[in-house]
């Protein structure tokens, strides 16, 4: 079985992350090279979390045939026996041999360095440029990413200054390479501790309360209210720029030299509006030189970008639209059907969709009135194991549990990072609604929170030398990070100290300070004890029966 549950788990991830990627993106519509770039970026991300688990198998099955081979002892079969104490050695059945886990760490980690420092960024301000050119999009990109790049070389000469000036370090190459980690766990260990402090908490509480039928209905007339508002500016915002490029079109005529840029942003607006706007294009007038009301190529450029993006969140809403009054007939069917004597759910509306076979042979009725006790027994699971995550220390848990550990912390962060909107400047939507850019954005999250993630997950566990100061062989993970100590003030000091401060944004996250900020600031939020947030029940639940 050597290097058998490496290649299963390979082959399996690539389609988990495939599969992720097909609900939230858009194969037919979006760039290839977005859909590539991200889909790797992804793969590798969850590949380094169910592949660690294996790294750990290894590393402690290897410690103990040192410990063995230091000791008197005869060899039995799979299993190594000391003299002394008859204490085992089982061999893992996902035991990776030597020399395979350092390559493979190594391609998969600098293939992710390089895609979220360079690769990624570059391709998000090249999908949002409005040029009509690869090398006008290529130059946008490049001017965009000056400053952004510029940052990063600071910070990580601020480190090779440090190091350079310490008597006690001889640089080399080697120490260069854990510099440059060091700078990007760093960057990814701030935004990591956020996302943790708001998902140990924030998640199996949304489980918890996934079983309250009452709960999920209130709270989806309160998303039905805000949808419809952002909405509605969705198609003001469309018909404002539409406008725009009304005028734009009647005024460079077709022998105008920007009419082909005319006609690449006519072919970026809804149907229905170009129908309109040839309608009003059959007369054909000579360009005139010395008109100067005509517009330059960087305004064009600028509404280019409009267009694309308004066009975009216009179709966005009007499909959560449609999603969400699905969602609220459901749970008001629930609600009805709860309260039935003939235990059998009868739907107000059928799906205009063909329900998949497979579904609808598992989930049948009665499953579906159960669903609520299986959301609750998912939060106790979930609240039980982060009760034992923080209870064991020693080397037989990260064997029997690594992988549930490092799952459950990854659950919680990329929960998060599909859960955040930043704005309308970063939104996973799914039902493939989500741009090329927050796609591209996302992959740069997960290539930079990844990393650091598992690298305090084997310090918790006491795999990383570094942190447990024992002279024990490390994981091939940690040899490829190298030794923190060449920075000494973050191994022994942030590294150690900062991710403690997810025990008070856990606090925070509990008693919904964060929460209580944001409607303090006008961002409402769903909470049962404002009134603000009974209003906005109140009006989502009439655009719901009005939605009927």
């Amino acid at each position: 079985m050597s290097g058998a549950a490496l290649g299963l788990e390979i082959v399996f991830v690539f389609f988990l992350a495939l599969f992720l990627l097909h609900r939230y993106g858009d194969f037919k519509k979006q760039h290839r090279l977005v859909i590539i770039a991200t889909l790797l970026a992804w793969y590798l991300c969850f590949l380094i979390v169910f592949i660690l688990p294996l790294d750990v198998s290894t590393t402690i099955y290897n410690r103990c045939k040192l410990a063995v081979n230091s000791s008197p002892a005869e060899s039995n079969g799979s299993y190594v026996t000391l003299a002394p104490s008859k204490q085992k050695c089982f061999k893992p059945w996902s035991y990776i041999p030597n020399g395979i886990m350092p390559i493979f760490w190594r391609v998969v980690y600098w293939t992710s360095q390089f895609l979220t420092w360079i690769l990624l960024p570059f391709m998000q301000s090249y999908a949002r440029s409005g040029g009509f050119s690869i090398t006008g999009k290529i130059k946008t990109a490049l001017i965009e990413n000056a400053i952004y790049y510029g940052t990063y070389l600071l910070i990580f000469g601020a480190f090779l200054i440090y190091v350079a000036v310490n008597p006690n370090f001889n640089l080399q190459w080697n120490q260069l390479q854990t510099i440059g980690i060091a700078a990007a766990n760093t960057w990814g260990l701030f935004l990591l501790v956020l996302l943790l402090g708001y998902g140990l908490v924030e998640i199996p509480r949304s489980h918890w309360n996934g079983a309250k039928r009452g709960y999920l209905l209130m709270k989806t007339y309160f998303k039905a209210a805000k949808l419809m508002t952002e909405k509605a500016d969705a198609e003001e915002n469309l018909e404002d720029i539409m406008e725009e490029v009304r005028k734009v079109s009647e005024s460079i005529k077709y022998n105008d030299p920007l009419r082909k840029c005319v006609d690449t942003i006519l072919k970026k607006c809804p149907t229905e509006y170009q129908e309109r706007m040839g309608r009003n294009m059959d007369d054909y007038e000579d360009f005139d030189e010395r008109q100067n009301s005509y517009p330059s190529e960087k305004s064009l450029v600028k509404l280019h970008k409009q267009v694309i993006y308004s066009v975009q969140r216009h179709r966005r809403t009007q499909v959560q639209w449609q999603i969400l009054l699905e969602q609220a007939f459901y749970l008001e069917d629930v609600a009805k059907n709860e309260t039935s004597a003939t235990r059998q759910f009868v739907h107000t509306f059928h799906s205009q969709e063909p329900e998949n076979k497979i579904i609808q042979y598992f989930y049948t009725p009665t499953v579906g009135k159960c669903s609520s006790c299986m959301h609750r027994l998912c939060a106790e699971c979930i609240k039980t194991f982060s009760r034992v995550l923080h209870s064991n220390n020693h080397f037989f848990f990260p064997q029997m549990a690594c992988f549930l550990t490092i799952f459950f912390l990854s659950i919680c962060v990329y929960s998060t990072v599909f859960r955040i909107r930043v704005f309308n400047y970063y939104y996973l939507a799914s039902h493939h609604q989500t741009d090329a850019y927050s796609l591209l954005f996302s992959g740069m999250l997960f290539c930079r929170l990844t990393p650091p993630l598992c690298l305090n997950f084997l310090g918790l566990t006491h795999m990383d030398a570094t942190i447990s100061h024992k002279n024990t062989q490390p994981t091939a993970y940690t040899s490829i990070m190298g030794s923190m100590k060449v920075l000494s003030f973050i191994a022994d000091g942030f590294y150690i100290y900062y991710p403690m401060l997810v025990v008070i944004l856990c606090i925070a996250t509990y008693f919904s300070l964060g929460t209580r900020c944001l409607n303090l600031l006008g961002f409402q939020q769903f909470m049962g004890d404002s009134e603000m947030t009974s209003d906005l029940i109140d009006e989502g639940k009439e655009l719901i029966r009005r939605g009927k």
